[in-house]
């Protein structure tokens, strides 16, 4: 019923919004689930779609066992759909806006410690430029606090050296400065010194539009890779494995607020459109200072 419908709807976020291709294709199986769901219950117009049909959708939903994390993110996904479709005349009224989302548990992220970032710097191998090259995506990671989207899109000319600030494209494509520290500079022009040199290549040859983290064939890093190379590292250094490059993010922030860094300034580092997103990094000190307090203060 509605999947004519949601080509116009997908095209409009991928050229209006900027959505990453990821984010297109969850909108995507997200309304196609809930297309099958009409199939099955023999809807067929949407006009047809009221309160007690949602309520069904949500209970075939958490039947299957999804976080509520996941069925928000549905939930949401179909809302904005059903949005698009008043917008553009095909009703008059949104069925989603009388159902209630789950209340989400709240789930402080994972976060290493100064001296866990510090062990896990030290593993790579840094005697060859895979080596090199792996030491500059942590280093970078953490010292930026960027996704790892925004690290494997970044080309060597978005990076400037002397300025200490690197330029990074975020969500909906949307660009911004970031510092990066001197430590992650230094990783960096390690790794491109050392893959120049196995390429054979003069520097001033170097297209600044060129990938910056390649893989083993000479093509742009993936993600994906970033994950598998850290997997490899937090065996060697025996760190929590439940460590991901989006914990460099986490860690970033956390640190940073710990050591008195504004939530504002922090919120624009990480590209965050809200501030009650960042505000998140707020509660893992908070629940660190009363853990320090209960270990410490003799009359808790």
């Amino acid at each position: 019923m509605i999947e004519k419908l949601s080509l116009g709807f997908i095209a409009k976020l991928e050229h209006e919004k900027g959505f990453s291709e990821h984010t297109l294709r969850a909108y995507h199986k997200d309304l196609l689930q809930f297309d099958n769901f009409l199939k099955s219950e023999k809807r067929g117009s949407l006009e047809s779609i009221n309160h007690l049909l949602l309520r069904r959708f949500l209970a075939v939903l958490r039947s299957k066992n999804y976080s509520k994390a996941t069925i928000a993110r549905k939930l949401a996904s179909i809302r904005s759909f059903f949005k698009f479709l008043i917008r553009e005349g095909e009703l008059v009224a949104n069925p989603f806006e009388i159902l209630r989302t789950p209340k989400q548990d709240k789930k402080l992220p994972h976060f290493l410690s100064i001296s866990e970032v510090d062990v896990l710097l030290k593993t790579p191998d840094c005697s060859n430029v895979m080596g090199l090259r792996d030491m500059a995506i942590m280093e970078t990671l953490y010292s930026t606090g960027i996704r790892v989207s925004e690290l494997v899109g970044l080309d060597e000319g978005n990076i400037d050296f002397f300025a200490g600030m690197i330029k990074v494209q975020g969500k909906g494509k949307k660009e911004r400065l970031v510092p990066i520290g001197s430590h992650a500079i230094k990783a960096i022009k390690e790794y491109l010194d050392s893959k120049s040199k196995s390429k054979k290549k003069e520097e001033n040859n170097v297209s600044r539009s060129a990938p910056l983290f390649l893989n083993k064939f000479g093509a742009r890093l993936t993600a994906r890779s970033v994950a598998r190379s850290l997997d490899k590292y937090l065996k060697m250094s025996g760190v929590n494995l439940l460590t991901s490059p989006h914990t460099f993010r986490h860690s970033f922030a956390t640190h940073l607020l710990d050591k008195g860094a504004d939530l504002r300034s922090v919120q624009e580092m990480l590209g965050h459109s809200s501030l009650s997103t960042t505000q998140i990094y707020t509660h893992i000190t908070t629940e660190r200072l009363k853990s320090v307090y209960d270990k410490a203060h003799p009359r808790k």
